[in-house]
């Protein structure tokens, strides 16, 4: 039997022979002591730009933060789009693996360039449409490097509450840091530093606000 790394190195590398050199497979460890160098196994990483020992993408860090709290909610995530920093579109799916006691310990995300066949797609449909189709789902953005992802996970807290940081009452910055927190942006070393200091509040203010958050889910539960 083989160990469970070794196993879904062998599927990653099956898969990216099967799909060519469009589709990236990625293998995270989850159980890692340092979530910032999640990545232990990547085929075709030239598609997002990331290797070896690089960062964890949003998802990730969200499945570190469920593991610790709630990690039943872990369900597989399959068909959904993301796109690249140069505006590559993806057709991503992450499935979770779990090791013989059912705790999940890696993640095993397909991210399929289907940027070619989109465009291909769009000149066919000039030929047919009668009229222009808008599409409002927006694909979410792979980071590179965990401060492109914190950064980016800044900017989707401020859209959530919908207004500046500098125009937040207490409630809407406690909202805004709950949506943080969720998402894992703590785990990213000295984020409570940058994050305090973009929504103007202390750290000791910060960490008072991520222990209301925390309360809350728990009387929720």
């Amino acid at each position: 039997m083989k160990y469970p790394l070794e196993l879904l190195i062998q599927i990653a590398h099956g898969f990216a022979k099967q799909f060519g050199t469009d589709c990236e497979i990625v293998i995270h460890d989850l159980t890692s002591a340092d979530p910032e160098h999640s990545i232990v196994h990547i085929e075709n990483g030239h598609i997002t730009n990331r290797q070896v020992g690089g960062g964890p993408s949003k998802i990730v860090l969200e499945a570190i933060e469920a593991i610790q709290k709630h990690p039943d909610s872990l369900k597989d995530h399959l068909g959904y789009l993301t796109k690249t920093s140069n505006g590559r579109i993806l057709k991503s799916s992450t499935l979770y693996i779990r090791n013989e006691k059912g705790i999940v310990s890696y993640m095993l995300s397909i991210n399929y360039d289907i940027t070619n066949l989109i465009n291909f797609d769009q000149a066919i449909k000039a030929l047919i449409d009668t009229e222009d189709q808008v599409k409002n789902r927006q694909p979410e953005q792979i980071a590179t490097n965990v401060n492109d992802l914190l950064d980016s996970l800044i900017e989707q807290s401020v859209a959530l509450v919908g207004k500046p940081a500098a125009l937040m009452n207490k409630d809407e910055k406690i909202k805004a840091i709950q949506f943080l927190n969720d998402a894992g942006a703590f785990l990213i070393t000295k984020s409570g530093d940058k994050v305090s200091k973009y929504f103007g509040i202390s750290k000791f203010t910060l960490y008072s606000y991520i222990d209301v958050n925390s309360r809350k889910h728990d009387e929720t539960a």
